[in-house]
């Protein structure tokens, strides 16, 4: 393997390790054939594929070094920075996976114009129910939610049905609306507008 072969495998590497750091810290998901992917599993995904090229790599070396007898060299910032890469996706899937404990996602229907489907995330932490709400468009990826609320009791409002969603016939985006109830009402939030053009 040549020297400019073995650093392209690196830059590949380190850049899958990095992208995997990125994706696990944020609040990204993926819709795929109607199931949600959140942003850890991506990221978990995308750290495996940098532990397969990082394999492919070494296998590739330890041919060419068995004809050649020279393996290429790591320049020392590469292999700092592709340690340093390495560290933050592994915390980054980690956190993310602990961050959704408990977690359960909601694709509701209808769907609306242009297929925008809106995409619920509910979780409860003691007394605190909390969700999110994501448009996602064609591209089937929601990078922020749209809207969020905050609910008494550990209530979850669309698990339990009680939630509006309505599409505007113009195309213009839509509007979801949660609902508590008298003992476990929704203390922030509750309303969120929706726009995969966005």
């Amino acid at each position: 393997m040549t020297q400019r072969s073995a650093a392209g495998y690196d830059i590949a590497v380190t850049a899958l390790l990095l992208l995997a750091a990125a994706t696990g810290w944020s609040d990204l998901v993926l819709l795929v054939s109607g199931t949600v992917v959140p942003g850890w599993a991506l990221c978990v995904v995308l750290l495996c594929a940098a532990v397969v090229l990082a394999g492919v790599r070494a296998v590739r070396v330890r041919f060419a070094t068995g004809r050649t007898g020279a393996a290429p060299s790591r320049p020392v910032a590469l292999r700092v920075v592709r340690g340093v890469a390495l560290v933050a996706a592994a915390l980054s899937c980690a956190a993310g996976a602990l961050d959704e404990l408990g977690a359960e996602y909601y694709v509701l229907n209808p769907t609306g114009p242009g297929g925008c489907t809106a995409v619920v995330r509910e979780t409860s932490f003691l007394v605190i129910g909390s969700g999110d709400v994501y448009a996602i468009g064609p591209s089937r990826i929601g990078w922020r939610p749209s809207g969020s609320w905050i609910a008494d009791d550990g209530y979850r409002p669309v698990a339990g049905g009680a939630y509006e969603l309505n599409w505007s016939e113009r195309g213009g985006g839509g509007t979801l609306r949660v609902h508590g109830t008298d003992a476990d009402p929704i203390v922030s939030g509750g309303i969120a507008s929706l726009d995969c053009g966005s």
